[in-house]
């Protein structure tokens, strides 16, 4: 039997497409609920949150990383489900990189050049690379889990995705409590943990979502 074949006997198994979303969907709450419980427990909101939410820069770090969650998730609840499309849930998590883009740009033209090492390195990096990614483990799990129960055609880009996924998800509930709140640090500091939790996802999706 050729590959297209079996992918489109695949994508015509109603079993899998009706159980996947449920699953995603139930690893996806499970994952928040663990990582919420553990973030609240270890470190919680910042003390001056009722006033640091009002500022441009806490707003921006919140919906950036809330924007990459939700554009991510999308792609997660799709790539499990053989012959679908995933064109636009590609093209959407531009929207976060785009953003990110424009803010950084903006902080270096409101800043000077000499206080950009500092807005970058920030107080807190390493706490920030480190907590990111234990908050990303359980919505990880949660992803990696249901997405054993579809039908992947590309395991170690479904696993990329549910890193991405997860890490996002991580990334904005660490935002409620960084007092680092410069677009420059969330460029480097977030990305890069980010992309470790993404990185590891895909090596564990190309060896655990292998048909």
């Amino acid at each position: 039997m050729k590959t297209d074949d079996l992918i489109s006997l695949l994508a015509q198994d109603a079993p899998v497409r009706t159980r996947l979303g449920p699953l995603l969907m139930g690893g996806l709450l499970i994952g928040v609920a663990v990582s919420a419980a553990l973030f609240l427990s270890a470190v919680g909101i910042r003390h001056d949150m009722a006033s640091a939410i009002e500022t441009a820069r806490v707003l921006f770090k919140m919906f950036v990383t809330l924007t990459l969650a939700v554009t991510a998730c999308g792609l997660v609840f799709r790539i499990g489900r053989p012959a679908v499309s995933l064109r636009l849930s590609s093209l959407a998590l531009f929207v976060p990189l785009i953003l990110l883009a424009a803010g950084t740009a903006a902080e270096l033209m409101a800043i000077p050049q000499d206080a950009w090492e500092t807005a970058m390195l920030g107080r807190n990096a390493g706490f920030c690379l480190f907590f990111i990614s234990i908050l990303s483990f359980a919505p990880l799990a949660g992803f990696l889990w249901a997405l054993k129960n579809g039908a992947p055609e590309r395991p170690t880009l479904a696993g990329a995705a549910a890193g991405l996924a997860a890490g996002g998800i991580a990334a904005a509930l660490y935002a409620w409590h960084c007092p680092d709140d410069s677009p420059l640090f969330l460029a480097v500091w977030y990305t890069t943990a980010i992309a470790a939790v993404t990185a590891l996802g895909a090596l564990i999706g190309s060896r655990y979502l292998k048909w």
